[in-house]
C-alpha cells in the first residue's frame, strides 16, 4: 500500500507511536557509528531521525514509494540520500550497507519476501537486516480499538489483522523464507497518552492507511456511528494506549 497522503497527517495517525519505536528498533539491529543504513519503507522519516542522530546523515539512506513522505523526509532530513522506490526494488547496489531497517512496513509491502531479500541484498554479507510489524492478529497495535468497533458494528469489515508479519511469529518466518540466517523474533513497545477522546479519532478522518480510507468509506450516519462505539470501547480520558510490536533481525 503507498500512502499518498500529507506527512502530518501520518505523523498525527502514528508518528507518536512510530517514534517511540525507532530507538528500540536501531538498538536491536545494533546501530552504531561508522555505519551505513538504509531505512526502507521510511515515511516521513521517524526511524530515519534516529539514524541520522546515531550515524548522520551522509551515513543514511532512505526509500519509500510515496511521494509526499519522500518529500517530506528530504526535507527533514538534509544530506540524507532519500529515494523514491518501494521496498521490493531498491536502487542502491548489492552490498551498500551495514545494515537496512524497515519500521511498520512489512505488512504493506506488495511482496514481504521480496521486500526482505532485496533489504538483504543492498547489505552486506553478515550484515544485520531488522524490522518490525505491529502485533495486529493478537490486538495489542495502536489500531485495534478503532478495527474492535468498525467489526462490532459490520462482523464482514476486513481489518489488518492478517497482514503479513502481524502475528506471532510470522515476521520471522518471513525473514526465513528470505534467505536471512540467525533469525531472531522479540517484542519493542510504545505508550501514548490522550487528553481527550477527541484527539484519538481526529486523525482517522486523515484518510491514512486502511484505517482511514474505511472511515471514508462510510457515510455520515456510519462514520458518527463508528466514532461512538470507539469512544465506549476506550477508557474515559484522560487516557493512554500501550501498542507492541512484533520485532525480528537477522543477518544477510
Amino acid at each position: 500500500m503507498t500512502f499518498n497522503v500529507a506527512a502530518d497527517a501520518y505523523d498525527s495517525f502514528m508518528g507518536r507511536f512510530s517514534v517511540q519505536l525507532s530507538a528500540q528498533l536501531a538498538d536491536l539491529a545494533g546501530i552504531d557509528r561508522g555505519q551505513r543504513v538504509i531505512d526502507v519503507g521510511s515515511g516521513p522519516g521517524a526511524l530515519t531521525t534516529e539514524l541520522v542522530r546515531r550515524l548522520g546523515p551522509d551515513a543514511v539512506a532512505a526509500a519509500d514509494p510515496s511521494e509526499p513522505f519522500v518529500e517530506a523526509a528530504r526535507e527533514r532530513h538534509p544530506g540524507v540520500d532519500v529515494r523514491l522506490a518501494p521496498a521490493e526494488n531498491l536502487p542502491f547496489d548489492n552490498d551498500s550497507f551495514d545494515a537496512a531497517l524497515a519500521q511498520l512496513v512489512v505488512h504493506f509491502m506488495a511482496d514481504p519476501v521480496a521486500g526482505l531479500a532485496e533489504m538483504a541484498r543492498v547489505t552486506h554479507q553478515g550484515g544485520v537486516v531488522a524490522a518490525c510489524v505491529w502485533d495486529l492478529a493478537g490486538g495489542r497495535a495502536p489500531i485495534s480499538p478503532f478495527w474492535q468497533a468498525a467489526r462490532q458494528l459490520n462482523p464482514h469489515t476486513t481489518d489488518e489483522s492478517s497482514l503479513a508479519g502481524a502475528r506471532d511469529s510470522h515476521l520471522a518466518e518471513l525473514f526465513t523464507e528470505a534467505g536471512l540466517r540467525d533469525v531472531e523474533q522479540s517484542e519493542l513497545s510504545s505508550t501514548v497518552g490522550y487528553k481527550t477522546f477527541e484527539e484519538w479519532w481526529q486523525p482517522y478522518t486523515l484518510g491514512v492507511g486502511p484505517a482511514g480510507a474505511h472511515v471514508q468509506s462510510l457515510d455520515d450516519g456510519q462514520v458518527a456511528e463508528l466514532r461512538e462505539r470507539c469512544r465506549r470501547l476506550l477508557p474515559e480520558p484522560p487516557f493512554a494506549l500501550t501498542a507492541y510490536a512484533w520485532a525480528v533481525r537477522g543477518l544477510a
